[in-house]
């Protein structure tokens, strides 16, 4: 309508009028160009984030690849186990008690005065490998006590050849004075 007029305005009014709606019109075309921006970049970050997802194959071949075949990861466990008990069965034989928890833990500890600080872990299992611990025990005559909670807080708390911490010295110290007077061993005064 008023393009229609332009013709009846003075050169001034035209240009003024001119710029007035190219003004409009820009501002126009700019807010279009934002929204569609704006839904451009939504889009492509939607479609990003489809993209960076995995198929459910893909999760197992990289699941395959990060932890290696189960085939490998079982052999690698039964290696381990076997490798376990055949060291149960150099260091068990060396300890003084076994302290148990029934069936589930098992604990084997020696304790020299003359070369040690404080009782060392010599082997430590729980299930099959308890059960191994127990029976080298009983097969080179270790006496095995059966003191669960010190067992599972030992178990817990200390690897194998390690010494046990301050905090459970006077519970293994009642186990091995106990073990000491039913076997009859002597310990070297120091």
């Amino acid at each position: 309508d008023t393009v229609l007029n332009a013709g009846l305005l003075e050169p001034a009014g035209i240009v003024q009028m001119s710029a007035a709606l190219l003004y409009k019109l820009a501002l126009r075309l700019g807010l279009t160009l934002l929204v569609l921006a704006l839904l451009d970049y939504w889009y492509q970050r939607w479609n990003w984030w489809r993209r960076l997802k995995m198929t459910k194959q893909e999760v197992r071949d990289e699941l395959k690849r990060m932890e290696g075949d189960p085939q490998m990861r079982q052999r690698r466990r039964q290696l381990q186990m076997r490798l376990a008990l055949q060291r149960v069965g150099i260091d068990v034989p060396k300890a003084d008690v076994v302290v148990t928890n029934p069936t589930e833990y098992a604990v084997a500890l020696k304790y020299d005065e003359a070369t040690m600080t404080a009782p060392r872990v010599m082997a430590k299992g729980k299930d099959l490998l308890a059960a191994r611990i127990r029976q080298v025990a009983q097969q080179h005559r270790i006496p095995i006590v059966q003191r669960p909670p010190l067992a599972r807080a030992l178990y817990a708390a200390v690897e194998v050849g390690k010494e046990v911490p301050p905090a459970y010295y006077r519970a293994v110290a009642e186990v091995l004075a106990y073990v000491y007077r039913i076997t009859g061993k002597l310990r070297a005064a120091g």
